[in-house]
This record gives C-alpha cells, sequence and structure tokens, in this order.
C-alpha cells in the first residue's frame, strides 16, 4: 500500500526551502511507494511580490482567497502531514492544528532554519516578526512526530524539548548541478547568489571588493539581491559590478558561471542555525568560495581543500586574493568541492532516510496497511 503525504510549505518551488527540501524529493520518494501532494502556501505571482511592499498589497485580496484555500487543505486525505517550516507565512498554527490535533494526522516538521529565533525582516521589520506569530515554531515543535532538521543545531533545540528528531543535511541534486567544462576567462569573476533577506550579509564584502579593485581585475556578479543597481561608493577601475534578478530555470547555469563564490554570514543564532545549502552548491558546480565559519558551515567541505575560511576583513582579502591570483589552486579546490558534494550530497540516501521518517510516522491502526508491513517484514 502506497504512502500518502501532504506536504504543506509558505513558499512555491521558486523558494529554496521548498525546491530543496520537498520538490526534488517527490520523485525519488515516489519510487520509495510514497505519494506527495506538494501544497505552498504562496504561488509563484505572490512570491515574487513578497519583497514588494506595494506590489503585495495590491494582491491581497489573493492572500486572503489563499488563506481560505489553506483550511480546506488541513481536511485534504493523507497519511501524514509533512510541514516545511510552517503552513502560512502569518499568524497562529492554525492549519497545523487542525491536521495534527483535530484530525489527528501524524505531523512531521522539517526545519531548514531555526525560525524559532525571531529575526527583524530587512524589508518590513519587526512588524512581519509579530504577524509570524512568535512561539509557532516552538508549537509545532511539540505537535511533531519527528522533526527533520537541516543540521545538528536545530535538533539540539528540538531535541531539549522532549522531540524524536532526525538530520538530513542540505543536498542537491549533482545532475543538475555540475561543472562547467571551459575554462575561466581572463577576468575573474567573483559571485554570490542569494535572496533579498541574505543580501544584508554580502554588503559587508562590497567595500572589501572596492579595496580589491585597486590592486587586481575582477567582476562581481550579484544575483537575487533584489537591487536593480548596486554601486561601489568610490570609482573603481576596472572593476565591474554585475546584478542579475535570480531565475529558477538558470540557477545551475548561475553557479557554473562563477570563478569564485562568497558565502558570507553574521556570527548570531540565527546563522548558526543555517544548513548551508549555498556552500553545497558551490561545491556541486566546482566553484572554489570563501565562507564564514559559523554555525553548521564551520564543518562543511574541508576548509583550505574545497574552500577558504574567513572572518576578520584581513582574511577575507587574503583569501579573495589566493584565488584571484592562482588559476591552478580555483581548479584543484574546484575538483575537491565537486568530489566533496558528490560523496556527500546524495539524493538517494537523503531520499531513503526521508522515506524511513515518513513510513515509521504513519498510523498502524488501519489493518491493510498493518497487514501490507507483516507481510514486508
Amino acid at each position: 500500500m502506497r504512502v500518502r503525504v501532504l506536504a504543506l510549505a509558505s513558499y512555491p518551488v521558486e523558494g529554496a526551502s521548498s525546491r530543496f527540501r520537498i520538490v526534488q524529493f517527490i520523485e525519488p520518494l515516489a519510487v520509495r511507494g510514497i505519494d506527495v501532494t506538494f501544497s505552498p502556501f504562496l504561488d509563484a505571482s505572490l512570491f515574487a511580490a513578497l519583497y514588494a511592499p506595494k506590489r503585495l498589497v495590491r494582491r491581497l485580496p489573493r492572500v486572503a482567497l489563499r488563506t481560505l484555500g489553506r483550511v480546506a487543505d488541513a481536511f485534504r486525505s493523507a497519511d501524514v502531514v509533512l510541514v516545511q517550516r510552517e503552513a502560512m507565512l502569518f499568524g497562529p498554527p492554525v492549519i497545523e492544528w487542525l491536521a495534527a490535533r483535530l484530525l489527528r494526522r501524524p505531523l512531521l516538521l522539517d526545519l531548514d532554519d531555526a525560525t524559532y529565533i525571531a529575526a527583524a525582516s530587512p524589508v518590513y521589520g519587526r512588524v512581519a516578526t509579530l504577524l509570524k506569530w512568535p512561539g509557532k515554531t516552538d508549537r509545532l515543535i511539540r505537535w511533531a512526530r519527528t522533526v527533520i532538521c537541516g543540521n545538528p543545531n536545530i535538533a539540539d533545540y528540538a531535541q531539549a524539548r522532549g522531540v524524536e528528531t532526525a538530520v538530513i543535511p542540505a543536498v542537491v541534486d549533482t545532475r543538475v548541478f555540475f561543472p562547467r567544462t571551459s575554462s575561466s576567462s581572463d577576468v575573474p569573476t567573483i559571485g554570490w547568489i542569494g535572496t533579498h533577506t541574505t543580501f544584508p550579509f554580502l554588503r559587508r564584502l562590497l567595500p572589501l571588493f572596492e579595496r580589491l579593485g585597486r590592486e587586481r581585475r575582477f567582476c562581481v556578479r550579484i544575483i537575487g539581491s533584489g537591487r536593480d543597481d548596486i554601486r561601489f561608493d568610490g570609482r573603481v577601475d576596472g572593476v565591474e559590478i554585475e546584478t542579475r534578478a535570480w531565475d529558477i530555470g538558470r540557477e545551475a547555469e548561475d553557479f557554473r558561471s562563477l570563478d569564485i563564490g562568497v558565502y558570507p554570514l553574521d556570527d548570531d543564532a540565527w546563522n548558526a542555525g543555517k544548513s548551508g545549502l549555498k556552500a553545497v552548491q558551490y561545491m556541486a558546480s566546482g566553484v572554489p568560495f570563501v565562507m564564514s565559519p559559523v554555525g553548521v558551515c564551520a564543518a562543511m567541505g574541508r576548509a583550505g581543500e574545497t574552500h577558504l575560511a574567513a572572518v576578520t576583513d584581513d582574511e577575507w582579502l587574503d583569501a579573495l586574493r589566493r584565488l584571484l591570483d592562482d588559476e591552478e589552486l580555483r581548479r584543484k579546490m574546484g575538483q575537491a568541492g565537486r568530489a566533496f558534494a558528490e560523496r556527500w550530497s546524495s539524493i538517494d540516501g537523503a531520499a531513503d532516510s526521508l522515506a524511513a521518517i515518513i513510513k515509521a510516522a504513519v498510523p498502524l491502526r488501519r489493518p491493510a496497511l498493518r497487514a501490507a508491513r507483516e507481510r514486508r517484514e
């Protein structure tokens, strides 16, 4: 008997958390006897308007309709309900309460970020924190049959609340994310791919790029920042900043286009709870990169082999100089990162783990399902 999973998430496939924690596993889980129905709260249009308040206000009637539709989602037939972070972006966990507490369906909670930590939105400020209902994640953790964690730091938090946890690290499909075959251009490209919310971490590097640009030639490529035009404070000859909008159809190609990646993070509790997806994408794409060793990122890959770690401004400058000056180092580091990703970023391995968690959550009170399990055992 096949297992039916209703997967609820705030974001559509365009959101990295939905894409890499749910959608990329739909086909592998189907092969393992699990049928996943993915239901995001926001559609692609609402997601695109999320960080543009004026555009979002015009779409509030659609948000209201999506909210009504979300209530209906709670009553959809399923053996297991899988919630990625939260079923809706705002308000109390009503949908999860209906599914898990009223209808008594097993709830699995997937956390790839430390959403139990209140963080001000760079676009909506503290208002967003209040709308997201402080304490929601703690309540969902208590209701969950298992909390699926993107890293051990999140698992420690959930375990301290007496809940069963399982760590499934960030993985990407290495058949989609792979290195380019052509060699580097004469002018290396330093790049960053992120979102509106993570762009503030990159800001601290802009003055460093400006200093570095007075010494060496390179291009800076910034993708997904939500800014149309990013400039240095002064004139820097020979350094061009190229900004692009993020495009789901071009994501893997954009990673391959970089000669050097950067992954800056602030050293705080929120970032210590991140699962390091960007590092995995860089490694799978064969891109050497410089990364802040914060949280799980301090243990990802092998510093000095797959990437360079940097904390202070001087360390960032030294690391970038090394990679800009040595094409052979970039090549070797990219190859080491790719080998690491092929070994440790396994879709099949993660799908096996996820399938086992889902099947363990299915209630055995259904006679037909119980009999089928007994036959297999």
